[in-house]
């Protein structure tokens, strides 16, 4: 019942056709709820905060609700499909070849994993226009059953306004990359779609409330209109709104949980209400007294269990195929058979369709048709036939019926038990339950790998991933988690070979190149892990870690103005989003005194001084006296190498008034040992150089590094320039330590 106008007649005729009768299907409560989806608002309030909480119990909830309500509205279609050989023989090329051709897919789709992306994306891309076919319909449905007569024009508008409503969810699915890897993605750019966007609102908003208002007009009250204002207010809800609080909250709207999530929940229960009417009018035109809504319902819940259930379950434990993928394989296609058979019957333009849907409740016309109809359909042979005698009364057929649906509803309540248990994150011996009802089922095996992570089994943890992948060798995310588990364990040369293998396939997966970058560095292939990183910037500038590698492994090399163009960049990126670096302030202040001596070498001294003076700024604010020192005393050697002494001296000093707060000792003691250099070096007494030697020696203490030896070899050179004069500087260190941290600007003048 989604095809754009499976229940809107074209022109009028349909209408005009059948006499007037009530409004409403089954009541108005009912049928605002359900049919017009006036409970969209709490539901999709309850479907945000379900995703929100991300729990367990929200994730089986709405799996039951699926069993409940999306499987049975795939069945009430190939019910009134298959049901007749008249409707069977009607739509052939639907019932039959399309379902063959959908049936060859599925096999490709198993034999070459690379097609299901194609197929999932095509099922998930079709849903919102699947849903907008059918509020479009049910509201062309009910303006004529109120007899408000919709002209051209205006169903023209209601048509433009549902297809904006449907392009601006596209746009949004498919701006940016996908981050789902069965979804495929357009990426289209953020700042490209947002004109677009706000266009289609526009024309929905607009459009829609034009053609409601001339309603209203020839109407001359609101109590006709109050079905199709909801449906086009369920619309709004269902596509323009999230895509206002995208664009206005930063808030995402998820590809597959919105299509295959709430909107589906909603949809399927408006099918199941509008066919059932339909099912319950169509038995009463053929005279047929017995129908009940129970029944009919039962029919559909054991119907959609066998659509979307056995099969994977099936194929999955007798071929060794990953289950999640065949899952996913099954529920591309029904859907999509769905969409193409759902399309097809039904149609305002069918006769019986307009007399039950908009005719009266009599039904006279229907009944004529259905009676017609039967009288011309040929004798039930072979399937039908079989079929015909299970739909009747006989104790064998009952028995069958009912052996079947308790077949069958075990079957669904063992499929929802599978899932309790595999959504059991971090509960290893739930998910080993769920993996002894399917062992190849790749997500099931990639929570258990998880699982064992977290309680440091890392052997069982590669082994699971192992599994997992080999199972579904096309999923990068397991690839990169067994190879972030192959590094935890040690095994890098394994997971060097492992992103070998994964860049083999997605040759311009960024992450991939980017830790394969690290472990080339640490097994000794550094030219290798340069070309890693630089490919990986050049498909994302944005790639901040890749950005300060490449930088790092530049400068290393002595490359410092092409390290330099990599730090701008990595600070690029880190100030367009600092709410998604915030721990990373070290790593800039880094970066830019990096860029400041890059600059100073390159002798651009206003740049090079802007960038100490940021670094400096920067670690000041983030409390981090250690970088404020070392900004400060990269700036003073910068400034001694322009000549400026004053303005060396200030940093100096003011370096180690920093270093008084803070715990890092050694670049405390190596600040002291550098300002005594400075000392000397500007032809200041050498009471004022000795005096800081020793206080750097005091501070490194008993150590043996090479740092201690330096500066006592220097202390020991300016203890004998010093001559006796160094134990009256020994005896008031302190005290000549405060003359030398305070010496004016005046001392340092050029004479």
């Amino acid at each position: 019942m989604a095809a754009t106008d499976r229940i809107a007649a074209t022109g009028k005729g349909a209408a005009q056709a059948c006499p007037r009768g009530p409004v409403w299907i089954y009541g108005p409560a009912l049928d605002l709820l359900i049919g017009c989806g006036g409970w969209s608002a709490p539901l999709l309030m309850v479907a945000f905060l379900a995703n929100r909480s991300n729990t367990q119990q929200w994730s089986v909830a709405f799996y039951f609700l699926a069993l409940l309500f999306n499987y049975p509205h795939f069945m009430a279609t190939v019910y009134r499909a298959y049901r007749t050989r008249e409707q069977f023989e009607k739509y052939r090329i639907f019932t039959v070849h399309m379902a063959l051709l959908l049936v060859v897919a599925g096999v490709l789709a198993h034999k070459l994993p690379a097609l299901l992306p194609w197929l999932f994306t095509l099922y998930i891309c079709w849903s919102p226009w699947h849903y907008t076919g059918q509020n479009f319909g049910l509201l062309m449905m009910f303006a004529r059953r109120g007899e408000l007569s919709p002209e051209p024009a205006e169903r023209r508008a209601l048509y433009a306004a549902f297809i904006a409503s449907y392009v601006l969810l596209m746009l949004s699915f498919h701006t940016g990359p996908s981050n789902d890897d069965m979804v495929l993605s357009l990426n289209v750019p953020a700042q490209w779609a947002v004109w677009p966007k706000a266009a289609c609102a526009v024309l929905f908003l607009v459009c829609g409330a034009w053609a409601l208002w001339r309603f209203r007009q020839r109407a001359g009250a609101w109590a006709p209109l109050t079905a199709p204002i909801t449906l086009f207010a369920s619309q709004f809800l269902w596509f323009v709104l999230p895509v206002g609080l995208e664009l206005t909250l930063g808030l995402e709207v998820p590809q597959t949980r919105y299509s295959s999530g709430i909107l589906a929940v909603l949809h399927s229960t408006q099918y199941i209400w509008i066919t059932s009417y339909y099912q319950r009018r169509e038995s009463a035109a053929e005279g047929k007294t017995g129908w009940r809504f129970s029944a009919y319902f039962a029919t559909l819940v054991a119907g959609g269990i066998a659509l979307f259930i056995p099969g994977p379950w099936i194929v999955s434990r007798v071929f060794h195929t990953d289950f999640a993928a065949s899952f996913l394989t099954f529920t591309a296609l029904v859907n999509i058979h769905h969409f193409i058979l759902d399309g097809a019957i039904w149609k305002l333009r069918d006769s019986r369709i307009a007399a039950l849907l908009v005719g009266d409740r009599s039904g006279e016309k229907g009944a004529k048709a259905a009676e017609a109809a039967a009288e011309s359909q040929p004798r039930a042979e072979g399937f039908f036939a079989v079929a015909r005698w299970l739909a009747g009364a006989s104790g064998g057929a009952r028995l069958i019926r009912v052996a079947a649906l308790l077949a069958l509803v075990g079957w669904g309540l063992m499929d929802q038990l599978h899932f309790y248990w595999a959504t059991s994150a971090g509960e290893l011996p739930a998910l080993e339950r769920a993996q002894r009802l399917n062992p190849y089922d790749s997500g099931v095996l990639g929570l258990i790998a998880r699982a064992k992570e977290q309680a440091k089994d890392l052997p069982g943890a590669v082994a699971a991933f192992t599994r997992a992948v080999d199972l579904r060798p096309q999923s990068r995310a397991l690839q990169h988690s067994l190879a972030h588990a192959l590094l935890s364990s040690g095994q890098y040369q394994q997971a060097y070979d492992l992103y070998d293998k994964l860049l083999a396939r997605y040759p311009s997966d960024v992450d991939a190149l980017v830790n394969q970058g690290l472990l080339a560095v640490r097994l000794g292939h550094a030219g290798e892990a340069l070309d890693h990183w630089q490919r990986a910037v050049d498909l994302d500038p944005g790639q901040t870690n890749a950005q300060l590698y490449l930088a790092d492994a530049l400068s290393g090399r002595g490359e410092e103005q092409a390290a330099a163009r990599h730090y701008r960049a990595y600070i690029d990126a880190v100030t367009a989003h600092p709410e998604q670096h915030e721990k990373e302030n070290r790593l800039v202040i880094g970066a830019l005194i990096k860029v400041a001596d890059a600059d100073a070498r390159g002798h651009r001294p206003a740049d090079a001084a802007i960038g100490y003076d940021a670094a400096a700024a920067l670690a000041q604010k983030t409390q981090d006296p250690v970088m404020q020192s070392m900004a400060l005393e990269h700036h003073a050697e910068f400034e001694v190498g322009e000549g400026n002494l004053q303005a060396a001296a200030a940093h100096f000093q003011r370096a180690l008034s920093v270093d008084s707060a803070s715990k890092d000792v050694p670049d405390a003691a190596a600040d002291w040992a550098e300002y005594a250099l400075f000392l000397h070096g500007s032809g200041q007494p050498e009471k004022y150089s000795y005096a800081c030697f020793l206080k750097a020696e005091q501070l490194l203490g008993d150590s043996t590094g090479a740092e201690q030896r330096t500066v006592a070899k220097l202390r020991a050179a300016s203890e004998v320039r010093m001559g006796r004069d160094a134990a009256a500087v020994r005896n008031n260190l302190e005290e000549v330590l405060k003359e030398a941290a305070a010496l004016p600007p005046s001392a340092f003048a050029k004479r």
